[in-house]
């Protein structure tokens, strides 16, 4: 990661800490009040706009979840959910079997 990218990362976290809005100027402001060098103001743009609407600290608390709302729905939603999940594991099967029909289709293989 490069210093430009580390100080933008570094600013949207103080700004998310004191729950205040992320933006590119606020970005920017402490980025310059840090004295980091050579940081063009596209970096603290592209954070503001990949950061906007979100709940940064919500996004660091669930960092290690995996899943997020698709693992709860099977406990949430029971054996409708259950069943679901169920109907979806042939489809998969049957793209993934379509697949490796098309390759063979190409006349060479992983192993000619």
């Amino acid at each position: 990661m490069s210093t430009a990218e580390l100080a933008s990362a570094y600013a949207a976290l103080i700004l998310a800490d004191d729950g205040i809005e992320i933006t590119a100027d606020k970005l920017n402001t402490l980025i310059k009040a840090a004295n980091v060098p050579e940081v063009e103001p596209i970096w603290a743009t592209l954070f503001a706009k990949a950061l906007e609407g979100k709940d940064v600290k919500e996004m660091l608390t669930n960092v290690g979840s995996g899943g997020g709302a698709a693992a709860a729905a099977p406990a949430a939603g029971g054996a409708a959910a259950g069943g679901a999940a169920e109907a979806a594991a042939p489809a998969e099967e049957a793209k993934e079997e379509e697949k490796e029909e098309s390759d063979e289709d190409m006349g060479f293989g992983l192993f000619d």
